[in-house]
């Protein structure tokens, strides 16, 4: 097998932990909110180095996002990647789903060599799990989805093990394609003293804009996204849960009761 040429999508998201809510404009306040790479992009990092320590290559992280969001590719970096290109234009602002991947997309399509695209399955501030399969849908690409495993078997093949609710498939699909994965596959490592000294290094981050990309006004950002969110809430905290006396046909009886007023049932 010769050597892969890797890029990963990275997203840097509020630590959930400490999330917050404007009332007024129905959406997140990452203002004053500690950020995070996505967990799982860190999976799909992980497995990125594991594959090119295995079969030499390149890996390059990938992130749309504000200025900020250097920060998330800095971490990439020290953990191992190649280089970083940060996506960043005020163009791309509230972008959704669909338009943020166009846009990756199409970023991709810039770096042009590449024979897998890595990605986490979702990201913890949305939950979509769609920026992944709709970039491979824009490519073009073959996709395997929920990867607990991954394996270049000679000729080139990947073998991707997904897990599912109750069994495990095996996947075998033709490169390049893209792939998503879970935090199942593998335990992310820690940055090393060599790369966080090397990750200084500000010719390994570029950063691209709308017109860097060529892309036409007519899909940038929130104007072109086709959804919207119509409302964000936090859930209620302060339900108490009860009691069922009685035995085992008494209790289900009560807890069907109680389903059916409440239209559960």
């Amino acid at each position: 097998m010769s050597a892969l040429n890797i890029i990963v999508t990275i997203k840097q998201v509020p630590d959930t932990a400490e999330v917050r809510i404007n009332p007024k404009t129905n959406s997140l306040m990452r203002e004053g909110v500690p950020s995070i790479v996505n967990p799982e992009d860190r999976n799909a990092l992980e497995a990125a180095l594991m594959l090119r320590e295995a079969h030499g290559g390149t890996v390059t992280a990938l992130s749309m996002g504000p200025p900020q969001a250097r920060d998330a590719l800095e971490e990439a970096l020290c953990m191992g990647a190649d280089r970083a290109i940060l996506l960043s234009d005020r163009a791309f602002a509230g972008a959704d789903t669909l338009i943020t991947a166009f846009t990756l997309s199409r970023a991709i399509m810039k770096i042009a060599k590449y024979d897998l695209i890595l990605a986490g399955r979702q990201a913890i501030d949305g939950d979509t799990a769609q920026v992944g399969p709709q970039i491979a849908g824009f490519l073009d690409l073959p996709q395997v989805t929920y990867a607990e495993g991954l394996e270049i078997q000679k000729g080139g093949m990947l073998v991707v093990q997904r897990g599912l609710e109750d069994s495990n498939q095996w996947v075998q699909v033709k490169l390049p394609a893209l792939v998503t994965v879970t935090g199942r596959i593998n335990h992310p490592r820690y940055p090393s003293l060599y790369h966080v000294a090397d990750s200084c290094d500000d010719a390994k981050i570029k950063t691209w804009t709308a017109k860097d990309l060529q892309l036409p006004e007519a899909m940038l950002g929130l104007g072109a996204s086709p959804t919207t969110v119509k409302k964000i809430f936090e859930p209620d905290r302060t339900i108490k849960g009860e009691m069922i006396p009685g035995d085992e046909r008494e209790m289900a009886a009560a807890l069907i009761k109680k389903l059916k007023e409440m239209h559960v049932l």
